[in-house]
């Protein structure tokens, strides 16, 4: 579950998810990000190994790794948003930054 949050969240930009999931694809998302900034061979692949969309990794690395080149973290932002009906679990908007 967790892969189809992090490369719905790298293909879309932002995503809508509870907090729970949303501090769990924080983390993930940030070593995508920091797998795409070093550019080689061997992030590439690891990155394959975890996100199985090759077009989402393409992204990842030719547009993604450039833009946050210069930024030592802090890849992506949590909103908090309303609670979900039915059983009130508490929302965020999970974005890029």
């Amino acid at each position: 579950m967790l892969r189809n949050l992090v490369t719905s969240l790298i293909k879309e930009n932002r995503i809508k998810t509870t907090e729970t999931r949303a501090k769990q694809i924080n983390s993930i998302a940030e070593k995508m990000v920091t797998l795409a900034k070093k550019g080689d061979l061997a992030a590439r692949r690891q990155a394959l190994a975890y996100i199985y969309d090759e077009e989402v990794v393409t992204k990842l690395f030719d547009t993604l790794g450039p833009k946050y080149a210069d930024r030592q973290g802090g890849y992506t932002r949590i909103i908090k948003a309303e609670n979900r009906r039915g059983d009130a679990a508490p929302m965020v908007i999970l974005e890029m930054v």
